[in-house]
């Protein structure tokens, strides 16, 4: 007589890792591979079937600067422990020559400074962000192409086998960490395969999205890993993720987010004066024009909204301009080219009118 069976769903994930996956993808704009993949290692780890004697997991982040590789990092801290701080953070361009490795593992008994000299990487502070329910640390080595020998050979021994030792010879326990490795190595020609999708300064639409573009900038990256880094590093890696640069509605996603900070800066201020703050659609595509730059992605958007919406705000609070209760309107005059800010009372009459706080002339992306 045949057996009763059952059809399983092997792609079907468990409710925290599915919550992770939630939570990530609110905190990280556009990159849904990287996020499958540390929600891949993470369901591992919960069911116990991480391999043994090893971290948790070891990535290795992929592209251009701009494109989330460190903000990804930082929302899984964020979204495990609650703070996007929680992050070890080891910079490789601080450890271009091999004497620098003093100040991640200690000057070893009898050297000069050996007592003065704490070790970045000690267990103390590998376990310092540990909760009650989750026991993880969180480990970023930006830029790692720029490390030394000295600090390659450490970090091999800690894909491997989980393990570092010391300058007095303690041990710390890398098993419950994952490694998060940044490069933008083959950025230049990910780059070149983007340049003609992108444009903000003379068309405004919605761009499908290229998978095959997106496969071929996935191979390029990898590729350019594999000139780049050695056989036995490579090997190492659990995980390699290819970040592409953000695409027109992925930036909108981003500025969204982004101005959903700044009203949170707001409301947690020291000035004391805690009011609503709106952008109109025009406002919004301002910001993108004047913060969008293939060099940069993101991070030049971050700073248009500093220097268009946050330091105008920051000039209004400081002349009593605003106060409590006050909503805001920012947008966008196209006779002046600037931002308008209009804080309006409950009965939605202008309260007060700033042009030239927010004027900026417009910036091309060859220019900025």
């Amino acid at each position: 007589m045949k057996q009763p069976c059952r059809v399983l769903n092997a792609k079907q994930t468990g409710h925290e890792a599915s919550s992770l996956r939630e939570k990530l993808s609110r905190l990280v704009i556009g990159q849904d591979e990287a996020i499958e993949q540390i929600v891949d290692i993470y369901q591992a780890h919960l069911t116990g079937l991480a391999a043994p004697g090893r971290p948790v997991g070891n990535f290795l982040f992929l592209g251009p600067t701009g494109s989330g590789k460190t903000r990804t990092v930082e929302a899984l801290a964020e979204a495990l422990l609650g703070n996007p701080r929680a992050v070890i953070k080891i910079d490789c361009g601080e450890f271009q020559h091999s004497h620098e490795i003093a100040k991640l593992i200690g000057s070893p008994p009898g050297y000069l400074g050996h007592r003065e000299t704490h070790p970045l990487l000690s267990q103390e502070v590998l376990d310092q962000h540990h909760t009650e329910t989750v026991k993880l640390s969180f480990v970023l080595f930006d830029e790692i192409e720029k490390a030394s020998d000295a600090l390659w050979n450490l970090l091999l021994g800690i894909l491997d086998k989980a393990t570092l030792t010391l300058g007095d010879n303690r041990r710390v326990d890398f098993s419950r960490a994952m490694i998060f490795m940044t490069s933008n190595v083959g950025a230049t020609e990910m780059g070149a395969l983007n340049a003609p999708k992108l444009g903000f300064e003379r068309h405004w639409g919605t761009e499908k999205h290229d998978e095959q573009r997106d496969r071929k900038m996935s191979r390029t990256g990898i590729a350019a890993a594999r000139r780049k880094f050695t056989p036995e590093f490579m090997n190492r890696i659990d995980k390699i993720a290819v970040f592409k640069p953000l695409s027109e509605a992925d930036l909108s996603r981003v500025l969204d987010t982004e101005l959903a900070q700044v009203q949170q800066r707001i409301l947690t201020s020291s000035s004391g004066k805690f009011f609503a703050l709106t952008v109109s659609e025009s406002g919004k595509r301002f910001l993108l024009e004047q913060g969008t730059d293939m060099r940069y992605g993101a991070r030049h958007l971050k700073r248009a909204i500093e220097r268009l919406i946050v330091h105008p705000l920051s000039n209004l609070i400081g002349t009593n301009q605003v106060n409590t209760g006050d909503w805001i309107e920012i947008d966008f005059d196209r006779m002046s080219n600037c931002l308008l800010f209009v804080a309006r009372t409950d009965g939605r009459v202008p309260k007060a009118v700033s042009r030239t706080t927010a004027r900026q002339p417009r910036i091309s992306s060859a220019a900025a």
